[in-house]
């Protein structure tokens, strides 16, 4: 009965393997990451994200300056102040903290929502480039070697300069 199972077993793989064979599936891989770098406009929506950065790195520094000039300030006077003043002072440089930390968090949500304006369109078009590859060339799946999904591969599988092609000519016209 055993003997029976194994035979059964086998003759079902051999058939599955036959039928994958026969449908003659096609994948392909692509490196988002070096796509992303060679895409028309990613080097302008880069260099525009990168002066926003500066922007707000600016207003974060002169903010933290202010706020340490504040607490200079306080720990040179704190000896010859009273204890209202003194309370007052600290109260004041608690505020300031709280006003630091909620601006350098809108900032941070203002960068990643800037990040995300100047890439979508490129990922899109990235995508319809992909996606265009996929249906033309028949293929059933394409994977992203940059999600280290794939361990090993055949370089005559890399679909990334075509798709790097595609989004030039795309660009061109």
């Amino acid at each position: 009965m055993r003997i029976a199972s194994f035979v059964l077993a086998g003759l079902i793989l051999l058939s599955s393997a036959t039928a994958l064979e026969a449908q003659n599936v096609r994948i392909g891989y692509i490196d988002s990451e070096v796509i992303l770098q060679a895409a028309p406009g990613a080097l302008e929506a880069q260099q525009e994200f990168d002066r926003d950065m500066t922007r707000y790195r600016e207003e974060v520094q002169r903010l933290g300056e202010e706020l340490e000039d504040l607490i200079e300030s306080y720990q040179r006077q704190a000896g010859t102040l009273n204890p209202e003043a003194r309370e007052s002072r600290e109260q004041e440089i608690r505020q300031m903290e709280a006003r630091f930390q909620q601006r350098v968090e809108e900032l941070e949500m203002e960068a990643s929502q800037r990040q995300q304006e100047l890439v979508e369109p490129i990922l899109q078009q990235m995508s319809e480039a992909i996606e265009s590859l996929r249906a033309e060339g028949g293929y059933a799946m394409i994977f992203d070697a940059a999600q280290r999904s794939i361990i090993a591969a055949d370089p005559a599988l890399d679909l990334t300069d075509e798709v790097i092609r595609r989004l030039q000519t795309d660009s061109d016209n």
